[in-house]
C-alpha cells in the first residue's frame, strides 16, 4: 500500500492586501506552491480568520481583529485543503455568528473543521481522518487568548490544557495509526519558542504523538526531536499578509510528510517567500540561506537547557526597557480607550504567552539575570525584530 502524502500549512487569512486578490483569482495567491499542494492526498491549514462578519463589528480584544468574506471559501478549496484548524486567536473575531457561519461554510464545501465548538466537549474532539486505510487523529489546541477558550457551557476554541490533551493522546493510540497535534501558541515574532511551549510539546511526544506542529508567532522557528517525534515550533505565516517589510514575517514553510499504518515515514520543510502578488517557493541561494537559518534556529532546541537559554535570550533582548515600554503602552491605551486597554492588560495576565513572559522576565530582573543569555542567541532575536527586505 502506498504511503499517504499529507501537507500542513500554517496561518491562512484572506485579509489586507491579499483579500481582493483572493476574490478575483482564488488559486493565484499560492503561486508556484499550488502544484505541491495539489499533490497531497490530504492537506490541512490553520484558518486564522472568520469568513464572515455578519454584524459588521469585531469583538473587543487585546490585539488585531479581522475577517474575510464568504467568497474567500473558493481560495481555500483551490488550495486543495481538506481540513481547517479553528483553534486559534482569530476564530471568534466576529463573535459566535462569524464562527458559526464560517464553520458551516467550510463543511458545506467539503472542508472538515477541528479545534473549536459550541462547548468544551466539542472543541476537544479530534478530527478523525482516514485515507487509503490509514487512520489519523488530528488534535488542535490553542492558548484561548482574550478569554475565548471554550467552557462546558460556552463556545470557543480548545483552550491550553496540556495534561488533558496528553491523556487524550494516550487514549487515542489504540484507535489510530497516526496522531498529529496542531498547537497555536507562543510569543509572536520571536525566533525561539517560549519555554512552556517546549515543555508542552515534550509532554505530547511522551504521550504518543507522531508529529507536533506549532504556529502563531508569525515567523519561522526551528524544530527538534523528542525521541522519534518531530516537533516544529512555528511554521511562520502562510497566506497571511503583513504590510511591514520585516524579512522574517515574509518567510514561512509548510510541511510535507508521509504516513502509513506503522506511523510517520518521512517529513520535510518546504520554504517560501510571501510576496505582494503571491507566495513563491524558495530556490537556489534563497533556499540555501533558509536551510542555514533553520539549522541555526533548531540548534539550541536539541536539549531542554539549550531551549531555556534561547528563551532567556528573548527575555534579554526585551530587557527592562521593553517591559517599561509595554506597561506605558497599556496604560496610555487604557487612558484613551479603556475597553481596549483593559483587554490588553487582562490578556497579559490570563494568556500563557504573555503570562510566562512577564513572570519569567520579572523574576530575572529581580535576580539581576535579565541580560544573561548567550550573545549569539540574543543577536538572532535582534535580527528577527529588525531585518528588513532589501529592495
Amino acid at each position: 500500500m502506498a504511503p499517504v502524502k499529507l501537507i500542513f500549512a500554517s496561518d491562512f487569512a484572506p485579509i489586507r492586501h491579499f483579500a481582493p486578490l483572493m476574490k478575483d483569482s482564488p488559486a493565484a495567491v499560492y503561486g508556484d506552491l499550488l502544484d505541491r499542494l495539489k499533490k497531497a492526498d490530504y492537506a490541512i491549514v490553520n484558518l486564522e480568520s472568520p469568513l464572515a462578519c455578519p454584524s459588521g463589528k469585531f469583538i473587543a480584544k487585546s490585539g488585531a481583529a479581522f475577517s474575510g468574506e464568504v467568497e474567500h471559501i473558493s481560495s481555500l478549496a483551490a488550495g486543495n485543503f481538506k481540513a481547517a484548524v479553528m483553534a486559534n486567536n482569530h476564530t471568534f473575531d466576529c463573535g459566535y455568528d462569524g464562527f458559526d457561519i464560517s464553520r458551516k461554510l467550510l463543511i458545506s464545501n467539503g472542508i472538515s473543521v477541528v479545534g473549536a465548538g459550541d462547548d468544551l466537549s466539542e472543541a476537544r474532539k479530534p478530527l478523525a481522518i482516514e485515507v487509503n486505510g490509514v487512520k489519523i487523529a488530528l488534535f488542535a489546541i490553542s492558548e484561548g487568548e482574550d478569554m475565548l477558550g471554550a467552557t462546558e457551557k460556552s463556545p470557543g476554541v480548545r483552550p491550553w490544557e496540556v495534561d488533558f490533551l496528553a491523556q487524550q493522546i494516550r487514549d487515542a493510540r489504540k484507535d489510530f495509526d497516526v496522531i498529529l497535534i496542531s498547537a497555536h501558541c507562543g510569543l509572536e515574532y520571536q525566533p525561539y519558542p517560549s519555554y512552556y511551549v517546549y515543555e508542552a510539546f515534550e509532554k505530547f511526544s511522551s504521550a504518543g504523538a507522531d508529529m507536533i506542529i506549532g504556529h502563531h508567532p508569525h515567523v519561522p522557528q526551528g524544530m527538534t526531536f523528542f525521541g522519534k517525534t518531530p516537533a516544529y515550533f512555528s511554521l511562520g505565516n502562510f497566506v497571511f499578509y503583513q504590510p511591514l517589510p520585516l524579512f522574517h514575517r515574509k518567510t514561512g514553510y509548510f510541511l510535507e510528510f508521509e504516513v502509513d499504518r506503522s506511523g510517520l515515514i518521512s517529513h520535510k520543510e518546504v520554504p517560501y517567500r510571501i510576496g505582494d502578488d503571491a507566495l513563491h517557493l524558495l530556490a537556489g541561494a534563497e533556499k540555501s540561506e533558509f536551510e542555514h537559518l533553520f539549522a541555526k534556529l533548531s540548534a539550541p532546541l536539541k536539549t531542554g537547557e539549550g531551549a531555556l537559554q534561547a528563551w532567556h535570550a528573548v527575555l534579554a533582548y526585551n530587557g527592562i526597557a521593553g517591559f517599561e515600554n509595554e506597561l506605558k503602552k497599556i496604560l496610555d491605551t487604557m487612558h484613551n480607550d479603556p475597553v481596549k486597554g483593559a483587554a490588553m492588560l487582562r490578556n497579559r495576565v490570563s494568556c500563557m504567552q504573555h503570562n510566562t513572559q512577564w513572570i519569567d522576565g520579572m523574576s530575572r530582573i529581580m535576580t539581576g539575570e535579565i541580560s544573561s543569555a548567550p550573545a549569539e542567541l540574543i543577536s538572532m532575536v535582534e535580527e528577527f525584530m529588525t531585518r528588513v527586505i532589501e529592495k
